[in-house]
């Protein structure tokens, strides 16, 4: 059985430095101390350390990804909050694997149109690789978003052409 590899894609930098400034929701970011670290970063795809210096932001990673392939969300399109440095980092780990994986997680997948084509649950850490190699058995799911389960809140990007290659900047 060949093993299939899946990246995890962070917030893109080129996004990152907007948001830093005014995020998706037109706010400014503000940036705090985090004094009890655990915060799970989006920029770097790891959990923040007590006396870092973070921002929450409002993002929306659907609505990005359709402007940049031309697709057409509608309803679906969403934003939420996310945590990032509010400096820049970084980035993620490259051996870090798949990160965020010790809770319950939901896998939402999105057609190229940008409809949402279904989710699943995932409860353990290696239940993760099959679940998502399960979502890109099916032709029409072009990206997978994990996110949290107790808040819906966005986690990382999977993207169906992942051959354990970076993001080219910007995506």
């Amino acid at each position: 059985m060949t093993t299939t590899h899946h990246t995890a894609h962070p917030v893109p930098a080129p996004v990152l430095r907007e948001l830093r400034t005014l995020d998706d929701a037109g706010r400014p970011a503000i940036p705090r101390t985090d004094d009890e670290g655990g915060a799970p970063l989006r920029c770097c795809l790891r959990r923040s350390t007590p006396g870092e210096t973070i921002a929450l932001v409002s993002y929306a990673p659907l609505r990005r990804w359709a402007a940049r392939t031309g697709a057409d969300p509608g309803a679906y399109d969403e934003q939420g909050p996310v945590f990032i440095h509010a400096e820049q980092c970084a980035g993620p780990s490259p051996d870090a694997g798949l990160p965020f994986t010790h809770a319950h997680r939901m896998l939402r997948r999105y057609s190229a149109e940008g409809r949402i084509l279904g989710g699943r649950l995932v409860e353990t850490p290696d239940a993760f690789a099959p679940a998502l190699t399960e979502a890109f058995t099916d032709p029409e799911v072009a990206l997978v978003h994990v996110r949290a389960v107790e808040h819906g809140c966005f986690l990382y990007e999977v993207r169906r052409d992942d051959r354990g290659a970076p993001a080219p900047e910007g995506l």
